[in-house]
């Protein structure tokens, strides 16, 4: 069984089809005894386990695995396979985990059951089946609404809809030159956060949004700055361009309200950095271990006031620097006991995926499970421009010999 074998039989099937295709030939090529592919939910702190196909039909809801303290969690943490023995002897079935990854973003986990241990080989052939499912998944998800299904373990109002809709297909991606994580958590009655990256040829850009307001209509304001930041963003305008057209956007169609912004732009040749701020909390950055807040040019949030003049200003970004943008839910009076910074520190040996989901998990216990707004974060790893020749195949390669294990910084990121 290759790479190339598993995918041209996964494409030739269905596209709801295509995770059953997989679990079939693992076991007839390595005899499992029974395959499941666990996909993450939206929070990111939990998995949820994909029956068959059919199985989106019932009226039954996801049942959902909560990751913390579980094998589960430990492998998408470090993005190594588990290996273990269902029992004390040796004849007990043995259960692999598998992280199901790609470029960074953490999908989901291939789980089976072989009845001997596996030996090199075998894993390596897990481990290639595991990486082009995280392909396959990607390709067939904008077919079919099973994945969507999956990730929902509590219903989405329509605001959430709407909002879910904005984020970026994948919510963690890796390069040479840096590694970027959003994570979002929604309040009780939905902001408009989002978040945004792309990758062009020579850049890389971020955004983070916060429309004013609830529900729908924060929905709906965020659906229209984001969507003109992508519009002026894909016909090349630079970060100024980008502002002011979501500005106008606003004045155009925005109905008195408005929105606040931060819009980031890297070069991935030289490594100069330039940011716009919108009236949007400050950025963080951490750099030797110490986190220190980027105080910039504040202009007015999109929406405020008739031709409004956006500034671009220089951001000092240097390898091993690593950037945390923020939405005000962060910073909310009910977690005004959590230290955001010192939190920063405490995580800075996670991969910003994990760090990222650390930090808003630390927010919702803060508040006790009850955001009065959303909260959203996107962390950056820095690595330099100059890193044209780190293993970016199946994503950057974040071995680093100083860092202890188990950090979940010492495995390929995939």
């Amino acid at each position: 069984m290759t790479l190339a074998g598993t995918l041209a039989a996964a494409e030739a099937a269905a596209p709801v089809e295509s995770v059953d295709v997989v679990a079939r030939m693992l076991k007839e090529h390595l005899g499992a005894a029974s395959v499941s592919f666990l996909i993450t939910d939206f929070t990111g702190s939990s998995v949820v386990r994909l029956g068959a196909a059919g199985s989106v039909e019932t009226d039954e809801p996801a049942q959902r695995i909560t990751l913390r303290g579980t094998v589960y969690d430990d492998v998408i943490r470090t993005q190594r396979p588990s290996v273990e023995h269902e029992g004390e002897d040796e004849g007990t079935p043995v259960r692999i985990v598998a992280p199901v990854t790609n470029r960074g973003d953490a999908i989901g986990l291939l789980e089976l059951f072989l009845p001997t241990a596996p030996d090199a080989e075998v894993m390596r052939e897990i481990g290639e089946t595991a990486h082009a499912l995280a392909y396959i998944v990607i390709a067939n998800r904008s077919f079919t609404d099973v994945y969507q299904w999956g990730r929902r373990t509590t219903p989405l109002s329509l605001a959430a809809e709407i909002q879910h809709r904005l984020l970026p297909a994948s919510l963690a991606c890796e390069a040479a030159q840096f590694a970027v994580a959003g994570a979002l958590e929604p309040a009780d009655h939905v902001g408009g956060d989002t978040f945004d990256y792309v990758i062009d040829r020579d850049t890389v850009q971020l955004s983070v949004t916060d429309a004013m307001g609830h529900d729908v209509r924060a929905a709906l304001l965020a659906t229209l700055v984001v969507g003109a930041l992508r519009r002026a963003r894909r016909a090349g305008a630079d970060l100024v361009e980008q502002a002011r057209q979501a500005d106008q956007a606003m004045q155009d169609h925005g109905r008195q309200g408005y929105v606040t912004g931060q819009l980031l732009r890297i070069s991935l040749l030289d490594g100069r950095a330039e940011f716009i701020n919108a009236g949007h909390p400050w950025p963080l950055r951490m750099r030797d271990g110490e986190v220190q807040q980027i105080v910039p040019q504040v202009d007015l949030p999109f929406g405020i006031q008739p031709s409004q003049t956006y500034r671009a200003q220089s951001l000092d970004l240097r390898p091993g620097d690593r950037l945390v943008m923020l939405t005000d839910g962060m910073l909310e009076r009910n977690v005004k006991s959590l230290d955001l910074p010192d939190l920063i520190v405490r995580t800075r040996a996670l991969h910003p995926r994990e760090a990222a989901r650390t930090l808003i998990g630390a927010i919702v216990d803060a508040s006790h499970g009850h955001l009065k707004d959303d909260a959203t974060v996107m962390c950056l790893d820095w690595h330099g421009a100059g890193r044209s020749r780190r293993d970016a195949a199946t994503g950057a390669d974040l071995t680093n010999a100083s860092q202890p294990s188990g950090t979940g910084r010492t495995a390929p990121g995939r």
